[in-house]
C-alpha cells in the first residue's frame, strides 16, 4: 500500500526537494551580500528583495503544483514544476543584475503557475463529473495535460 502512494507522489517530491534547495541558496546568497558589502548598498536589497519576492510566491507554488499532481497527474505537474524552478532561478539572476532583467523569468513563471492551477481545475472537475455523473474522462485528460505541458517550453 505504501508503494503504491509513494509511486503516485515520487516526482513530486523530488521537486519539491529541489525547491528547498534552490531556496537554500537563494538565503545563502542573501547572507553572503550582507557580509560582504553593508546593508544600504544596493545590490544587497536587490538580492534581498528578490529573495522575498521568491519566498512571496512560493507556497503558492507548492499547493498548486501538487494539487495537480494529485488530482490529475504527477507526471506533468512536476514538469511544470521544474520548468517553474527554472523560470525563478532566471528571475533571481536577473533580479540581481538590474530590475528590469527580472521580466522574462516573472512572466514565465506565471504562465507556468497558470498552467497548474488550470491543471488543478481540471483535475477537481473530472473528480466531480466521476463522482456526479459517473462518467470517466481522467484518461482523455491526462493524455491532455501530458500532451499541454510541452506548450510551456514555447517563448
Amino acid at each position: 500500500m505504501v508503494t503504491i502512494v509513494v509511486e503516485h507522489i515520487f516526482l513530486l517530491v523530488i521537486v519539491t526537494l529541489i525547491s528547498v534547495l534552490q531556496n537554500a541558496f537563494f538565503a545563502t546568497k542573501v547572507e553572503r551580500e550582507g557580509k560582504v558589502q553593508n546593508t544600504k548598498t544596493a545590490a544587497f536589497k536587490r538580492v534581498s528583495c528578490a529573495n522575498r519576492n521568491c519566498m512571496d510566491s512560493y507556497p503558492t507554488f507548492l499547493a498548486v503544483m501538487w494539487c495537480a499532481g494529485l488530482c490529475l497527474n504527477q507526471a506533468p505537474a512536476a514538469f511544470a514544476g521544474v520548468i517553474y524552478l527554472v523560470a525563478r532561478q532566471k528571475y533571481f539572476v536577473g533580479y540581481m543584475g538590474q530590475t528590469s532583467q527580472s521580466t522574462p523569468g516573472f512572466m514565465f513563471g506565471k504562465r507556468v503557475l497558470t498552467f497548474l492551477i488550470l491543471m488543478c481545475v481540471v483535475g477537481i472537475m473530472n473528480f466531480l463529473l466521476m463522482r456526479y455523473i459517473g462518467e470517466e474522462y481522467k484518461g482523455t485528460l491526462e493524455m491532455i495535460t501530458s500532451a499541454a505541458s510541452t506548450l510551456l517550453l514555447i517563448p
